[in-house]
Parts: structure tokens; sequence; C-alpha cells
């Protein structure tokens, strides 16, 4: 299964992307906020593409494998 290896919204936050500025400049759905927000992995490429933007990052900074136990 996929996971989160840090805390997507908190780096956001330090990156000076608060939730507020991100749904005033569209930056991100509120859908996908919420996903974040609950650790759904389940977001779209083009959000995780705009996610290593902002944090100038890779995917796999952000997202990690672990097998099922």
């Amino acid at each position: 299964m996929l996971r989160y290896k840090i805390n997507i919204l908190e780096e956001l936050k330090r990156a000076g992307y608060s939730s507020y500025r991100m749904r005033q400049e569209k930056v991100l759905a509120e859908s996908t906020l919420q996903r974040l927000r609950s650790g759904n992995i389940a977001i779209t490429l083009e959000s995780l593409g705009v996610i290593c933007d902002i944090l100038h990052c890779q995917p796999g900074d952000l997202v990690e494998w672990v097998e099922n136990e």
C-alpha cells in the first residue's frame, strides 16, 4: 500500500501555502485538501505535480510503498 512519508499540509504551510491561500488561489481543490487532511493517498497526478512544484521535490519524497501486514 502507499502512504505519505511527510505531513504534506504542514510542509505546504511552511512554504507559505496555507489551506486558505490554496483555496483562494485555486492551487489545489478542496477535495484534494480534504484527502490530504485525512491521509487518503488517492490524489491525482496533477495535484501531486503541483505539490512537488511548490515543495521542490520528487513524488518519492512524499509517498512510499509499504507491504501490507
